[in-house]
């Protein structure tokens, strides 16, 4: 049997893990069609089918999933290797990915991207806002971005803001006709715009105070999936939005925007960087870190 390359084994591992030629493709900066030859290829090599496909789905098969299982290892080992002579030669380099959402992505370029790319100009960032939750490490990420709150105990978290808020927000001219709410559970006779988060499922609306907590699924004949879009929303009439502050702040400036409920609305923990905590460190990441710590001390 001929010896399979390490381009075609690292590969069909990044198809196995993406189960996506096409997330395949973009992580590792090849075509489609040219991913999908190696795959064959590989298999022709070993002799045995190491993926099932359909029109609409990919995913490894019994072999595919062992061969990945003993292939991960190995290739987290090599690039511990090469990342080595980073650390000798004094300087990062290498691909560093990460994953966070709007937000996060925001507060990274506005600050901490420029300084690290200046300071580490042979690291090639790709920063993905793709807005889903996902496991960084078995989606072969170095680090993602997420509410302090949801991120896994077995992950170091490092904070880029001094936390956040989010508000229940309407158009003035919305409030006229329909009255103000004065507590969560008036939001059930109003209109409210509801937001689909990324799983699918719709935001049910929290509300917090002075440790009573409400959790309300709120009536509304528009759902939005981007913040953005939902204060645009409210600010044009359409109903009432439950958005992060930021989001709302310059209609809020402009008045296009009311403020309701702000008893019900406490600050809560922002956004952390995060990154596994028993695995090897590239250098990039600690690099980027360091960066971090040093636009954005004490948050």
């Amino acid at each position: 049997m001929a010896r399979p390359s390490l381009n075609d084994l690292a590969a069909f591992a990044a198809v196995a893990r993406h189960r996506s030629f096409r997330k395949a493709a973009d992580d590792l900066g090849v075509s489609r069609s040219a991913l999908s030859h190696a795959i064959i290829g590989l298999e022709a090599k070993l002799g045995v089918r190491l993926l099932n496909r359909t029109t609409r789905s990919v995913s490894p098969t019994q072999a595919g999933a062992d061969l990945l299982k003993r292939l991960d290892p190995v290739l987290r080992d090599l690039d511990y290797a090469l990342d080595t002579l980073s650390e000798v030669r004094g300087r990062p380099g290498g691909i560093l990915r990460i994953n966070a959402n709007k937000s996060g992505a925001r507060i990274l370029l506005r600050e901490v991207v420029p300084r690290f790319l200046a300071e580490c100009p042979e690291v090639e960032l790709d920063l993905v806002s793709e807005g889903q939750l996902v496991d960084i490490v078995e989606q072969g990420f170095d680090a993602g971005v997420r509410l302090l709150e949801a991120i896994p105990q077995d992950m170091v978290a490092v904070r880029l803001d001094g936390g956040t808020r989010f508000i229940a927000v309407a158009a003035p001219a919305y409030l006229r006709d329909r009255g103000r709410p004065q507590s969560p559970q008036d939001l059930l006779a109003h209109v409210c715009i509801r937001q689909r988060l990324p799983s699918g499922k719709r935001y049910r609306w929290e509300f917090s105070k002075r440790g009573s907590e409400v959790a309300l699924d709120v009536p509304g004949a528009l759902t939005l999936d981007d913040n953005d879009l939902l204060a645009e929303a409210a600010a044009a009439g359409h109903g009432i939005a439950y958005v992060p502050e930021h989001f709302a702040q310059p209609f809020l400036g402009d008045g296009r925007l009311c403020t309701i409920l702000e008893d019900w609305c406490p600050q809560i923990d922002g956004l952390a960087l995060y990154y596994p905590r028993n695995r090897h460190m590239p250098s990039a990441l600690r690099a980027f870190v360091n960066t971090v710590k040093t636009v954005r001390p004490g948050t």
